[in-house]
């Protein structure tokens, strides 16, 4: 047999060799404090194109700007074997937190995913309603691989050989110490693609961070006045009159209701879809969608993209349509101009016209045996692939424009998101009904620009029906969703006067929740906040001994004990769920005095307290921060009418002086991006005689919708 000669050897070598060495990243800067570089050759579908964003430039620059992070200037990036491999560097004790909307934890550092659209299948693999490829690091910096493909990520869990700061070789036989899992010194990143885009984005702390991230994807959303009110998803198969006497039973007994949410019973055919409304249950639409709005309740509706051939848009959108079906419904590319056009065509003449108010998207995230294959084909080109990490922000973006264009702003419920969703006015839900892991979930969105609900739907005790029902009511949307089996918020007559007095304090706290709202979208601070992006917050987090099983844990792994079960609600507003059968828990307290949000009385400064409600359950835990304010008005059955005007009152807690500005518009349309809104100073100084005034200034010709300012100093 003969032998190449050496010359020829590395002639067939030398390309193959110089193809896989790393390479520094060709970092670019395109706004204060955020940077990109594009390895390889980007694909045109990205998940920042798809979701349409605009940076907030204006809010950026008054972020101020950062020099490059000096943690990622050795990170390096390859292309071989038609993928992309990347590299950032990590310290010794640095913690990350994003990848995804994960349910199990809250610290990331350690874990593997590969980022992959889906229902949530009950563990933290990256399989998620929104796989956002972006992580934040304690150390003041944040990383997003904008690419619409199923990224794998190692996030500190290899060690190479070339390591600067390599795992120390152990001896499991004779070392008690040993660790199964060697230290790593480096995030690593698998795209399966030829090129890909890198952003990186900068903060003096985490919070920071995720700050620039939310206002480069357009700043965070600014639902309607009606969205941060009670919803309320009635039983699928229910006719006009149906829905009418539950909106009526509400008001008789007194519970709140601002939304009306219509399952796949309002359509002639659902799994596929007709989108037109049933005549044997809603014959009438429009006058039942004005009855409701003359009760100042809005009305949602459930869809999802797949269109039967009973739809009067289907022979026009078939032509617009992958290669297989789901649930024999056509799938619409939407990366197609005539595919959303028939869409906005129909959607608008049929719905919003007559009055509807927004959508519920379902079944974009998966679960493989009920979504189109990955061998599934689209018109546009685009691979499945693709289509499926982007088409949950695809119909979010085109929805939204169909409201835009009738200056009205609309707040719905999406399966499946991803990066760049921030400015869109959808709340993440699904199918799983774990409390504590949704408890988690909450905590998670605030790292990866999403909205998450704890969504409400059944109890097997009544404790458990409180326990979520106060949850419910503290998060981005307070939704009760009774498709399946008609529960209402007094099925368990022995709290419903508690149940009750959870969804008034949410009506109550409309103005706090608006104005934490607007900070979202004009500053990019997350309306929920996980604790580690809590100012001076220390990580109270503890690693547990792994325990030595031969069939769950044969290398004695540690369990990290995260703090996944407590988050603020705005700048002042502490929450800690309570669960059922748990009447104790701990809370961590930030650094600083503490006061009970309903006695106005210290609980603690900086330290853990116990929370004690053994004997009968009792209202949420909740904790201001000393020199809190916060805003509120009386209780109220729905969210105010565009011009009501309603008195406010200004509660302040603890001894220290404090200020907050309270955001007002007119809570409806997009007049607040032309100017139309106000900021007003809510301000408690100390007096002459060591006590505390309160005071608020309002701007001249700008929206304030308050007959009257009282304030109320819960500490005495």
């Amino acid at each position: 047999m003969k032998r190449l000669c050496p010359l020829l050897l590395s002639l067939f070598l030398v390309p193959v060799l110089l193809s896989a060495q790393p390479a520094d990243f060709r970092w670019q800067p395109v706004a204060p404090g955020v940077w990109k570089a594009t390895v390889g050759q980007a694909e045109t579908l990205t998940l920042l194109s798809a979701a349409g964003i605009q940076p907030n430039r204006e809010a950026l620059q008054k972020l101020g700007t950062l020099p490059f992070p000096q943690a990622l200037k050795a990170s390096k990036n390859e292309r071989t074997d038609g993928k992309v491999y990347l590299r950032f560097p990590l310290v010794r004790d640095e913690q990350l937190f994003g990848l995804g909307l994960n349910f199990k934890t809250v610290q990331q550092r350690g874990t593997i995913k590969t980022l992959h659209v889906d229902h949530y299948g009950g563990q933290d693999n990256g399989r998620t309603h929104a796989p956002v490829p972006f992580y934040v690091s304690d150390q003041g910096y944040g990383v997003l691989i904008n690419s619409a493909r199923y990224i794998t990520v190692y996030a500190g869990t290899a060690a190479r050989k070339d390591s600067k700061n390599p795992p120390e070789e152990m001896n499991r036989n004779s070392q008690k110490n040993w660790k199964a899992q060697p230290y790593s010194d480096a995030v690593e990143v698998l795209v399966p693609a030829a090129g890909t885009e890198v952003y990186v984005f900068a903060g003096k702390n985490a919070m920071e961070v995720v700050q620039r991230y939310n206002l480069y994807c357009g700043g965070g959303v600014l639902p309607p006045k009606w969205g941060l009110g009670f919803s309320h998803r009635t039983p699928t198969l229910f006719s006009d009159k149906q829905i009418m006497e539950e909106v009526n039973a509400f008001a008789e007994k007194g519970y709140p209701l601002s939304v009306v949410g219509l399952e796949p019973g309002w359509q002639t055919h659902a799994y596929p879809n007709s989108y037109v409304w049933d005549s044997t249950r809603l014959p009438q639409p429009q006058p039942f969608l004005d009855q409701l709005a003359q009760k100042n309740i809005r009305t949602n509706l459930w869809i999802n993209p797949y269109v039967s051939t009973h739809s009067p848009i289907y022979k026009y959108i078939l032509p617009y349509t992958a290669s297989h079906t789901v649930w024999v419904g056509v799938v619409p590319d939407f990366n197609l101009k005539p595919a959303r056009d028939i869409f906005k065509k129909h959607f608008t003449e049929q719905h919003i016209k007559l009055g509807v108010s927004g959508y519920k998207v379902d079944e974009t995230d998966g679960y493989d045996r009920w979504l189109w294959p990955d061998v599934a084909k689209f018109p546009s080109g685009f691979s499945a692939e693709q289509v499926r990490q982007t088409y949950g922000l695809q119909f979010q973006k085109m929805s939204d424009e169909w409201f835009r264009e009738k200056n009205t702003r609309t707040y719905g419920l999406t399966r499946a998101s991803n990066a760049g969703a921030s400015a869109l006015p959808y709340v993440l839900y699904n199918d799983y009904y774990n409390h504590k892991d949704f408890i988690t979930a909450l905590c998670n969105s605030s790292f990866i620009g999403v909205l998450w609900t704890p969504e409400a739907r059944s109890s097997k005790t009544a404790e458990e029906w409180l326990r979520r029902m106060q949850a419910v009511c503290l998060s981005p949307m307070a939704l009760l969703n009774a498709w399946a089996d008609g529960t209402k918020p007094w099925t368990f007559p022995e709290v419903a006067d508690q149940v009750k007095e959870v969804m008034q304090l949410r009506m109550q706290l409309l103005p706090y929740l608006y104005t934490t709202f607007a900070q979202y979208h004009f500053e990019g601070k997350p309306p929920i906040r996980a604790m580690h992006l809590v100012e001076g917050f220390a990580d109270a987090s503890t690693v547990v001994a792994g325990k030595l099983d031969a069939t769950d844990n044969p290398y004695a792994q540690a369990i990290r004990q995260d703090i996944r079960d407590q988050y603020m609600l705005g700048d002042f507003l502490l929450v800690a769920p309570l669960f059922a059968d748990e009447p104790k828990r701990k809370v961590i307290l930030p650094p600083g005095k503490w006061y009970d949000f309903y006695t106005g009385k210290l609980v603690g400064e900086g330290e853990t307290i116990e929370v004690d409600q053994t004997g009968k359950p009792g209202a949420i835990p909740l904790f201001v921060r000393d020199g809190g304010v916060i805003p509120m008005v009386p209780p109220a059955l729905h969210s105010p009418r565009q011009d009501e005007v309603v008195p406010l009152t200004v509660r302040h807690y603890g001894t220290q002086p404090g200020s907050w500005p309270l955001y007002d518009d007119d809570g409806t349309t997009f007049d607040f991006e032309k100017g139309q809104y106000s900021w007003t100073p809510l301000t408690a100084t100390r007096t002459a005689n060591g006590g505390l005034s309160g005071t608020y200034q309002t701007q001249s010709g700008k929206p304030f919708r308050y007959s009257s300012v009282t304030w109320e100093f819960m500490t005495r």
